[in-house]
This record gives structure tokens, C-alpha cells and sequence, in this order.
């Protein structure tokens, strides 16, 4: 089993990626396979709704000058799938956005490529927000009909500069929460 986690902060290694590392040590705790992509300084394009992956079918998107195709084929490999964003206005960063956006079309266009695999939303935040951005998050995992794993709070944590999100230990325990809950799910989806 394999867990693939997109860091959608234009911070590299900052409190997203800190939050997400926490749930990817429990699922490795259980032998989960795990990855983390980070999508800042990446290069992907917003959808352009040209419809093209619906004609063509072949589990991509038209856009080929950019990463969008190959974490497509990242989540379509894995059985897991984490999305973290920062907080960005009370929503999701736009680089998350896009990706999301283009995987949703290209998954429905070719049957539902991430029905049934487990999905969970982390979101990082300094003050207010998150809970939109969390639900943003969710929305992809639910309309292409994912199964969303629970912790013993919403997947949130604060700190505004990097690295404080650290300090946060409710927020630390919610992510280890998180990701031994998400252990037990992949565990019953494919054991």
C-alpha cells in the first residue's frame, strides 16, 4: 500500500509540510509506503476546461507542459491520497487548487480513477480560515467519491511563522490521529 501526500504550500518544508510528515510517520509506523511531493516552486497550469480528457479518455490532461499529468498519475498509483494546504485568504493555495481541479476533471472523464481510495484534507493556518480551506480540501475527495478517514479534530494546525506549527501539540496529536486512522482504513480497503 502507498500513500502520496501533496504539499500545496509555495513553502518548501514549512508548517504544511510539518503537519503532513507527522500523519505520513504513522501510516509508515504500519508499513505503509509513503511520498511527499511538494508543489511549491512546481509548475502547474489551472484547468482550462477544454474537456479534452474527456474525449481522449487516457487518464491525462491535455496541458503537457507542466507537472499536472505526473502527480495525476501519482494519485491515480496510489491508495491514499493527503492534500495539505496553508491557509490562503480563508481558502486553499492556488498551486493545490490547480491540481485538484485538473485531477477531479481527468478521474470523472475516465470512470472514476479515485473512487474508493482514502482521502484526507491537513490544513495549516495562523489565525482564521482553515475550516473553508478544510472543507475546499474535502469537496475533491467527496465528489470523486474517495473514502475520507476522521481524527479526533478537524486536520488543523496553527502557526503563523515556519516551523511553529511545531508547537502546536493538539494539532500535532490530530495529524497522528489522522494517520493512524487512515492506516486501519487502507488496511480494510485492501486487506
Amino acid at each position: 500500500m502507498r500513500v502520496v501526500a501533496f504539499n500545496g504550500s509555495a513553502r518548501r518544508g514549512g508548517n504544511t509540510a510539518i503537519l503532513l510528515g507527522h500523519v505520513l510517520g504513522e501510516l509508515e509506523k504500519e508499513g505503509i509506503g509513503t511520498e511527499l511531493v511538494e508543489l511549491g516552486g512546481a509548475h502547474i497550469h489551472g484547468c482550462l476546461a477544454c474537456r479534452k480528457c474527456s474525449a481522449r479518455k487516457d487518464g491525462r490532461c491535455s496541458q503537457e507542459d507542466d507537472m499536472g499529468n505526473v502527480y495525476i498519475e501519482k494519485m491515480a498509483a496510489a491508495d491514499g491520497i493527503l492534500l495539505g494546504s496553508p491557509t490562503y485568504v480563508a481558502d486553499i493555495s492556488p498551486e493545490i487548487k490547480a491540481l485538484i481541479d485538473r485531477a477531479c476533471l481527468v478521474s470523472g472523464a475516465n470512470g472514476g480513477m479515485f473512487r474508493r481510495k482514502a482521502g484526507a484534507a491537513v490544513v495549516a493556518v495562523r489565525r482564521g480560515g482553515a475550516v473553508h480551506a478544510f472543507d475546499s480540501l474535502n469537496h475533491f475527495f467527496l465528489i470523486t467519491e474517495m473514502i475520507i478517514p476522521g481524527s479526533r479534530y478537524w486536520n488543523i494546525g496553527i502557526g503563523h511563522e515556519p516551523g511553529d506549527v511545531a508547537h502546536d501539540e493538539e494539532g500535532i496529536q490530530t495529524m497522528k490521529v489522522l494517520g493512524r486512522n487512515m492506516a486501519w482504513l487502507l488496511k480494510k480497503l485492501h486487506g
